[in-house]
């Protein structure tokens, strides 16, 4: 992929002639795809006889001249080295463990090509560059904060994978909900989670009338604390679905303090998501060695517990989480 700007120059051949340029350009480009192509004629960076062409399906003619102005693609630009502040909370030749901040975007997207969690591991240590997402196993939304595993070398990401894969890795979080908790102060929650069909933006339990589903998801939870308005959840993966805990606790009628697209309210100071990953309990995936890391919710979480008249402090927490 592109990292600087090259000028290509193409002469319309015989067998092109009346061809759309987009068509043509296919042709005579052929190491990029047409759609980047089509987006050069948008952005002006397609000359056909001296002007800019601002049409894709414009017809060009045996020996029109064509001036190509091929840019960086976004994509190109994306996996590129960014130093930034990494929150690192162990660290060794084969594993990394960091708590990311709320705001933080983990793979480079559509909206999002710079300043990722994927171009600070690219500027962190070399080896990132030869690994599989820069050795991301897993992932936490945008504007979920806190414990991130990520592989250092080629062994360990596979070995996490593994893990992950063969529920080996243990995972909870923190959830600050809406409501006053309903049933048991321990339930598990198996409800499947596919695209909702009325939104494609968000995910819902999909059981479908003519028997399908979406894909199997499990999680548990337990009542940490609790009031009239709020209850502080601890909530431990089975599966890794998009939005699963955000999904099963709006299922549940307790939608996540914050949490707009699930039903939720900006609250107590709370304009995300009130989720945080609290805690980690693996196996080091070289040594075999038992690892716990524990984060606790950052401020913004914090007061707004506080707020809600929810009580909290880290023995008392820990002591909650599912071992």
């Amino acid at each position: 992929m592109l990292q600087d700007v090259e000028m290509r120059h193409c002469e319309v051949p015989p067998q092109m002639h009346g061809w759309r340029t987009d068509q043509a350009l296919a042709q005579l480009i052929p190491e990029f795809s047409r759609s980047y192509l089509k987006q050069l004629i948008t952005d002006g960076a397609v000359m056909l006889r001296g002007a800019p062409l601002r049409k894709a399906s414009a017809h060009i003619a045996v020996g029109d001249r064509l001036v190509v102005e091929l840019r960086p693609t976004q994509q190109a630009q994306a996996f590129v080295p960014q130093a930034m502040a990494l929150d690192i909370v162990f660290e060794d030749a084969h594993l990394l463990v960091i708590n990311k901040p709320a705001g933080l975007v983990v793979h480079p997207a559509a909206g999002n090509w710079t300043g990722t969690l994927l171009n600070g591991l690219l500027a962190h240590h070399a080896g990132a560059a030869g690994l599989p997402r820069a050795g991301i196993v897993h992932r936490l939304d945008k504007d979920t904060s806190g414990l991130m595993l990520v592989g250092k070398s080629r062994a360990a990401v596979d070995a996490l994978v593994r893990a992950i894969a063969a529920r080996e890795v243990n995972r909870q979080y923190l959830a600050l909900a809406h409501g006053a908790w309903k049933g048991l102060v321990e339930q598990g929650v198996d409800q499947p989670i596919g695209r909702d069909v009325h939104n494609r933006l968000r995910m819902a339990v999909v059981r479908n009338a003519d028997g399908t589903t979406g894909k199997p998801a499990q999680t548990s939870l337990r009542l940490l604390d609790g009031s009239q308005q709020a209850c502080l959840v601890a909530c431990k993966l089975h599966t890794g679905r998009t939005h699963q805990i955000r999904v099963h606790m709006a299922w549940l009628s307790h939608p996540l303090v914050g949490d707009t697209v699930y039903g939720g309210r900006p609250l107590w100071g709370m304009t995300r998501q009130a989720l945080h990953a609290a805690r980690l309990q693996l196996s080091h995936p070289i040594t075999g060695d038992e690892l716990v890391f524990r984060s606790p919710p950052p401020q913004d979480m914090q007061n707004a517990m506080a707020e809600s008249g929810l009580r909290y402090n880290e023995a008392r927490v820990d002591s909650g989480f599912f071992e």
